[in-house]
């Protein structure tokens, strides 16, 4: 084959077809075949990658409680105070006063009606058996009198447990209240500008099952608070009335400050339906 070009010199050359050039690797990834210098971010367990992280600032009102309840064998975290009064202490506070917490006593305050009911099953028990064996007339009447006398005290112990029950401390604003008995009512009450001196104790057996009794005085008078037993979580009731009696101010704007609730980032990106239809 003869090549006739212009500027040609006529030779008769052999040619190979070409072959396309391999793509090259970007200059922003590694080479083929090359180890990645870099290492993939691992998420810890139980964490999605799509999970957004929360701000500190997020989170800078919500409180976190990581000390027990109390005593060396509760081993539980202390009870939540409720926000509005129960049907119980409501009747007793006015409009202008501000709500802080109600108690009951500790249900060690219970214990000696438990032992006097147990005692009493058990003995009740025993006597039944030996009567059951008695050979006499008056076998019937005697078992029967034993079973009512038992019936009398459960009912004794019940009528104390309703009594603990219905029985409450309260604490507000500007005083604080002792409400006790079922039938027969009786409130107690001293306003916290008048107390004097406040403080509590604990027996080995009260920091165990984190229970104390509080002794509060009021200008040198006698008053019906001035012993108030078995209350429960001392420490933290201890404090919450200090706070109440010499920072209230504080204490009206932490109760004043809006819970703002954690919503995640996926949830507020995503615009609210109107009724615009739109």
């Amino acid at each position: 084959m003869t090549d006739s070009g212009a500027g040609g010199s006529g030779d008769m050359k052999d040619t190979e077809p070409l072959e396309p050039p391999s793509p090259r690797a970007p200059s922003d990834g590694p080479a083929p075949g090359a180890e990645s210098p870099t290492r993939e971010f691992q998420f810890p367990p139980g964490v999605s990658p799509g999970a957004p992280a929360t701000a500190a600032a997020d989170i800078d009102g919500v409180r976190f409680d990581d000390s027990p309840a109390g005593g060396l064998l509760s081993g539980v975290r202390a009870p939540a105070v409720p926000d509005v009064p129960s049907p119980i202490s409501a009747r007793y506070l006015f409009p202008t006063e501000k709500y802080r917490g109600e108690w009951r006593r500790h249900w060690v305050h219970l214990m000696p009606w438990y032992v006097i009911g147990t005692l009493s099953t058990f003995i009740m028990g025993l006597a039944s058996g030996m009567l059951t064996k008695w050979d006499n007339a008056n076998r019937d009447t005697a078992l029967s009198v034993t079973v009512i006398v038992w019936l009398l005290i459960l009912g004794f112990v019940g009528w104390k447990i309703l009594d603990w029950y219905m029985d409450r401390f309260i604490l507000t604003n500007k005083r604080i209240m002792l409400i006790q008995g079922v039938i027969t009512r009786s409130v107690a009450m001293m306003p916290l500008g008048r107390v004097t001196d406040m403080k509590y104790s604990q027996t080995p057996m009260g920091r165990m099952l984190n229970y104390g009794e509080f002794i509060i005085e009021s200008a040198g008078q006698d008053q019906a608070l001035r012993n108030v037993p078995h209350l429960p979580n001392p420490n933290e009731l201890y404090l919450q009335m200090c706070e109440e009696m010499y920072e209230p101010e504080a204490v009206d704007e932490r109760m004043a400050e809006p819970e703002e609730d954690l919503i995640p980032e996926e949830e507020a990106a995503v615009p609210s339906k109107s009724g615009d239809g739109t």
